[in-house]
């Protein structure tokens, strides 16, 4: 099957028109008529996942976050993107970026799932698909009025992650959630809009935590990783319903820190 062939039938569900202006997703690197054997999946392309890409024999490799986001003058060794970027040259593999296409069309309805969510609307609007309202993140209400600090154990539990940065008081009881993922402290205006008592996201500085805080909007802070990484396990079972004829494999799960 062409490289083209799968980014169509893809861009069907998780259309480029979708994605924030701002972003690069698409195919990046490599030849769209490129025959395609087998695919891996993983969140970046870092060096470790390249290199697991390569040894899985992959002829395309599909991430959320793009490795390229401005402009390239120089692609050489001598710098970590352009190092990458050779590595899918030098071993033929076609490389396709899906980013915020595919967190407006399937990560917020993941992330409300880890969550437990009802009723949920769209947390920040960034356009329509059949008439509906789409955007980024979600809103919507737990099953029960539940602390802080066991909510901070259900997000834990739902998005298979050792820890999170709590901000406000444990005790805290509360069931209207707003949950964005990926970095999300940009959201925190649209949270608080939306009546929500608490936003789950990731990426969130000091100054923004206590002000949203004293702002009555309490954060858990579940990491840009946690709250991201399902995107492995989705589309590489997405891709194995669409293409069965094709092999497709993903990348290990490796936190990108220690919790000490």
């Amino acid at each position: 099957m062409k490289c083209n062939e799968i980014i169509r039938r893809l861009e069907e569900e998780y259309p480029v028109s979708a994605a924030e202006s701002w972003d690069n997703p698409g195919l990046l690197v490599g030849r769209a008529d490129r025959e395609v054997k087998k695919i891996f999946v993983a969140l970046d392309v870092t060096d470790e996942t390249l290199e697991q890409a390569i040894l899985s024999g992959a002829d395309l490799m599909i991430t959320h976050h793009p490795l390229i986001f401005g402009s390239l003058k120089q692609v050489n060794d001598q710098s970590v993107i352009g190092r990458r970027v050779l590595g899918l040259i030098e071993h033929q593999i076609s490389y396709y970026a899906m980013h915020t296409n595919f967190d407006v069309r399937g990560m917020a309805d993941i992330n409300e799932q880890q969550l437990g969510l009802t009723g949920t609307e769209v947390l920040e609007v960034t356009g329509e698909n059949n008439g509906k309202p789409e955007g980024i993140g979600r809103v919507g209400e737990l099953p029960e009025e539940m602390t802080l600090k066991a909510l901070s154990a259900s997000v834990k539990a739902g998005m298979g992650i050792p820890s999170v940065l709590l901000y406000g008081d444990e005790e805290k009881r509360v069931r209207r959630v707003a949950v964005s993922s990926g970095s999300g402290k940009s959201m925190v205006p649209a949270a608080m809009k939306a009546g929500a008592q608490v936003l789950v996201t990731g990426d969130v500085d000091y100054h923004t935590a206590i002000d949203a805080v004293a702002c009555g909007l309490h954060i858990i802070d579940a990491g840009h990783y946690g709250t991201e990484y399902c995107f492995i396990a989705f589309m590489k079972e997405k891709l194995q319903q669409l293409f069965p004829e094709l092999t497709v494999s993903g990348a290990e799960i490796c936190f990108p820190f220690t919790v000490q």
